[in-house]
C-alpha cells in the first residue's frame, strides 16, 4: 500500500525532501508501522520521531490506527514559539 508523506520544518531539513511515496507492507498497516518505515528510510529521523506529531488526511492520528491506500500523512514537528 502506498502512502504520500509532506515533510514540514526540521523533519524536511532530516529527511532531505519535502514530499514522498511511501510503501507499506501487510494488510493492515498502522501509523506505528508508518513511523517504523519513515525511521528506516530516512537516516536524519531515526530515533526522532517519537517527537513528531502525526497527521493522516489532515487530522491528527493515534499510532494505532490503521492506514489506508493513498492516505496523505504529515510529519509535524514540535514548534517554539512566543
Amino acid at each position: 500500500m502506498k502512502v504520500r508523506v509532506l515533510f514540514f520544518a526540521v523533519t524536511r531539513d532530516l529527511a532531505g525532501t519535502d514530499e514522498a511515496w511511501l510503501t507499506l507492507a501487510g494488510d493492515a498497516p498502522t501509523v506505528d508501522d508508518f513511523v517504523a518505515l519513515v525511521e528506516s528510510t530516512y537516516e536524519g529521523l531515526r530515533g526522532r520521531m517519537v517527537h513528531v506529531r502525526i497527521a493522516r488526511n489532515e487530522r491528527f492520528a493515534t499510532r494505532a490506527e490503521t492506514l489506508a491506500e493513498g492516505d496523505v500523512m504529515a510529519l509535524v514537528p514540535p514548534v517554539a514559539g512566543g
